[in-house]
């Protein structure tokens, strides 16, 4: 049986990033930026419909006036040609950049995405463009493994904003004193995520940005 590729962790001295202060990670996708809406629009124009009905991604996309949603064959087609040329076009999560201004100031930001390589650039891009140039690092599967080696180079509390639960429950498995958050940007979302007793789930940045700082605060 082939063995999974090592993973490879880069160090926060290469990423710009100084290991003398508290240390945050946080997801792009319904955390910074509102992808279901962004990925709705790319959809629309390709004839598709977004329905928000679950807490769910391709279980979401029709045909227009269908009952069956699409395959996922189809999503992954879909998903892989946004990512290539369309991600940059989401907007900024409500009060995403202006907390990110403010934690900046006691903690360094590491974004951290489960996002395809071909959309690397113009993630980047994206982020710099909205106040939120911060060193990006992609990921794919479960983020508890990467994080854990992220956090390993900071003897300083850390912590980690993610929307979906297996990535946080894996954080919170591999680096168990790192503090975690679930937010969903997504209003139409919202009713649907499954929530976590292990999570603090604060969907307002306002009241996110201020739990993160006494969470880090030394």
């Amino acid at each position: 049986m082939a063995q999974p590729p090592a993973l490879t962790v880069p160090t926060l001295a290469s990423l710009g990033l100084p290991a003398e202060r508290p240390l945050v990670l946080v997801d792009v996708d319904e955390v910074l930026g509102l992808f279901m809406q962004g990925f709705g629009d790319f959809l629309a124009d390709r004839g598709y419909e977004m329905r928000i009905e679950r807490f769910a991604l391709f279980q979401n996309v029709y045909p227009p006036g269908g009952s069956e949603h699409i395959d996922l064959e189809t999503g992954r087609k879909l998903f892989d040609e946004f990512f290539g040329g369309h991600c940059h076009e989401i907007e900024p999560a409500p009060g995403a950049v202006a907390a990110l201004n403010r934690l900046s100031k006691a903690a360094e930001i590491l974004i951290l995405s489960n996002a395809p390589a071909q959309g690397e650039r113009l993630r980047t891009q994206w982020l710099a463009r909205h106040g939120m140039a911060h060193p990006l690092v992609l990921n794919s599967g479960p983020k508890g493994p990467i994080a854990a080696g992220l956090i390993a180079q900071t003897p300083h509390r850390t912590a980690f904003i993610d929307d979906l639960l297996p990535n946080l429950d894996s954080v919170a498995e591999h680096s168990p004193a790192t503090a975690t958050f679930q937010h969903v940007a997504d209003l139409r979302l919202r009713p649907f995520a499954p929530r976590s007793e292990r999570h603090r789930r604060l969907d307002d940045w306002i009241d996110l940005a201020e739990a993160i700082e006494a969470a880090v605060r030394s």
